[in-house]
């Protein structure tokens, strides 16, 4: 529908005195009066029967304030400009500006202005432009009765045909040339030079045209991605809700809610880790006394009025000593050094005879010798092409104190006698042997010098090798040809006395390292004793008497106290959680020492791996006193169940 405004309204122009009589030469010249004079939908709002919205503006100009008169002899079919405002079909028959009123869901699209420009239809070329004419001065309408306001306006349907696609064979329509304005004069002249439109406002009909007669050329909008919002301004948005002021407790409060998930999922990583991580060991701690101390003076020994002598017990310390601590001549008794390196370095198993050694030339030529002045003691049993086994050269060396099966061994060892001597220096040092010099495996040399004190640390590593022990203390001893051999150690039998060498020579005089035991309870005590430089005669005789006096008078020093009963709590298992299982001694503890004697008490796992969890009454470790071979020990037990650590205490626990 569209809305023919009325020639004479809102200073369009004055109508025509045949307005009512000829509506369509009313409408051509309210079209032309609009148009030339720069009317238009702005132009008629200001009159009373304009609609305020919906109209397009025109350009100004100097055109536009000059009237312009029609031409008094032309057609009623001449072209003309007019304004039109489209009504949506189905909004009923009532013009806009007869106060039709429109359905409310339609309110959005009801009216549409739109500018058309009617040209006229003998006007057009047959190739469908437009054929030019010069416009012709019209004397200027009379003005319209007052009566006639009401019905200037007509009310017309208008429907836009739906444009046909175009045919492939067509050919294209030349593309559309901007329009101008061109100005009729008043007075009937010619035409003024065209004058381009201006540039229509934003949001008019003219720019909706213009939009329209552009045809492909789509409009495009470029957009910057904004930076994100923080996610209370995110929420605020979706809910047309503006974010609260800020304020200290919504900052407190916003921050919470930001960060209490990380925290929580830290929280949760972190209780994982602590879950699977490795166990620590468990550990004994012991909370027993770590030493005892035996009531009274120290014990008086009797000791040797020449010379110089020295006692100790295996795992408790020295007894005393005697005499100056400097090297003399030790003559046999270095083959107590050749035999620990032997046994040492090719260990015999309890029962077996150990490696068999070939005997060579040399050991049956220096066997056969009969050196009375020097007092060489040989084995002269042996032949060349033999097999000697270790035991029995062991027991050859230490029982008849063989000297060329000493030689024999130190060749069987390193090669050659040298080679053994620096062997055996090389070992004396690592015992803390400070005054002891080896110049011969055998002893037969003056030049091997040594003191008591140096023979009985040797002695305390003598003590534990059992095979060594199981061959110094017998009395006799047959060799591999069936003859047999007297020990020269006379202090062996029921006394206790665990022999191990002798050594007598005019310049060394007797001398002789000895070892004893002394059964204490469960355990054997060892004592150790070395007795050098004796020249009374015999010196053998005078030898064995004085370390026969040292030896008893020691082991009746030697005495047991009970240091730790059955079923006392000496320690616990720490799980490293902070768990704790006590462990109690599953039977008495005894010390084994002297008068004034102090003694060490220490708890141990035993060598093996503490378990994580386990029963009361498992033996966990053990409770030693003392220490080397006449060491007491002791198995401790669990007092109840081990258990493994809790989750709080794997969730706390820290390094």
């Amino acid at each position: 529908m569209f809305r023919a405004v009325k020639p004479g309204s809102a200073g369009a122009g004055k109508p025509s005195a045949e307005a009512d009589k000829h509506p369509a030469a009313a409408r051509e010249a309210g079209s032309a009066s609009a148009g030339d004079a720069g009317g238009g939908p702005a132009s008629a709002g200001s009159g009373s029967g304009a609609p305020k919205s919906g109209g397009v503006r025109l350009p100004k100009g100097p055109a536009a304030a000059a009237p312009s008169k029609p031409a008094a002899d032309e057609p009623a079919d001449s072209e003309r400009t007019a304004v039109f405002r489209a009504v949506k079909p189905g909004a009923g028959g009532g013009a806009a500006g007869n106060g039709s009123a429109e359905p409310k869901g339609q309110a959005a699209d009801s009216e549409r202005t739109a500018v058309f420009r009617v040209p006229k239809v003998d006007a057009l070329k047959p190739d469908g432009g437009q054929k030019p004419k010069p416009p012709a001065a019209k004397p200027a309408p009379a003005p319209a009765p007052a009566d006639e306001a009401a019905d200037s306006e007509r009310t017309a349907v208008f429907r836009a045909p739906k444009p046909e696609a175009p045919r492939p064979d067509a050919p294209k329509p030349d593309a559309p040339k901007p329009s101008t304005f061109v100005p009729l004069r008043a007075d009937g002249g010619a035409p003024k030079a065209p004058v381009p439109p201006a540039p229509p406002a934003p949001g008019s009909a003219a720019t909706t045209t213009e939009r329209l007669d552009r045809g492909d050329r789509s409009e495009r909008t470029t957009q910057q991605p904004l930076p994100p919002k923080p996610p209370l301004d995110m929420l605020a948005d979706l809910t047309n809700n503006p974010p609260p002021p800020p304020s200290p407790l919504r900052t407190a409060v916003r921050r919470v809610k930001i960060y209490a998930p990380l925290v929580v999922l830290l929280a949760v990583i972190l209780a994982v880790v602590q879950l699977v991580r490795p166990l620590p060991e468990p550990k004994l701690v012991m909370t027993a006394k770590s030493s005892y101390t035996f009531e009274g003076g120290m014990p008086q020994l009797p000791w040797p009025t020449e010379g110089q002598a020295y006692m100790a017990a295996a795992g408790l310390g020295t007894l005393g000593q005697s005499g100056e601590q400097k090297p003399v001549p030790i003559a046999s008794v270095t083959k107590s050094m050749t035999a620990y390196i032997i046994l040492r370095d090719h260990p015999i198993k309890k029962g077996e005879q150990g490696a068999m050694i070939d005997v060579d030339k040399t050991a049956e030529t220096e066997g056969k010798k009969n050196n009375s002045t020097d007092n060489e003691s040989t084995l002269d049993t042996v032949k060349e092409g033999d097999k000697i086994s270790e035991y029995d050269a062991i027991a050859a060396l230490m029982i008849p104190s063989a000297n060329n099966i000493a030689r024999l061994l130190a060749r069987w060892d390193s090669g050659s006698q040298e080679a053994f001597v620096k062997k055996m220096n090389d070992t004396a040092k690592e015992l803390g042997m400070t005054n002891t010099t080896y110049t011969d495996p055998s002893g037969l040399d003056a030049t091997t010098v040594s003191t008591a004190e140096d023979q009985v640390k040797l002695g305390l590593k003598l003590v534990e090798i059992e095979t060594l022990l199981d061959i110094t203390k017998k009395p006799n001893w047959v060799d591999p040809s069936g003859k047999s051999w007297r020990n020269w150690n006379g202090l062996t039998g029921p006394s206790g006395a665990l022999g191990i060498k002798t050594g007598t020579t005019t310049k060394a005089g007797g001398n002789l390292l000895f070892a004893a035991q002394k059964k204490i309870g469960n355990t054997n005590q060892l004592i150790v004793g070395a007795v050098l430089g004796q020249h009374k005669p015999s010196i053998i005789d005078t030898v064995l008497a004085a370390s026969k006096q040292l030896m008893t008078a020691t082991q009746k020093a030697l005495d047991g106290a009970v240091v730790v009963k059955k079923g006392q709590v000496v320690g616990y298992v720490d799980d490293g959680l902070g768990g704790r299982t006590p462990v109690v001694a599953t039977a008495d503890v005894q010390a084994i020492g002297w008068a004034s004697l102090t003694v060490d008490v220490k708890l141990a796992d035993g060598g093996g791996k503490m378990p994580q969890t386990a029963k009361a009454g498992t033996e966990v470790g053990l409770l030693t006193v003392g220490e080397g071979a006449s060491q007491v020990k002791v198995p401790v037990a669990l007092q109840s169940d081990l258990a493994s650590p809790g989750i709080g205490s794997k969730l706390t626990r820290i390094g």
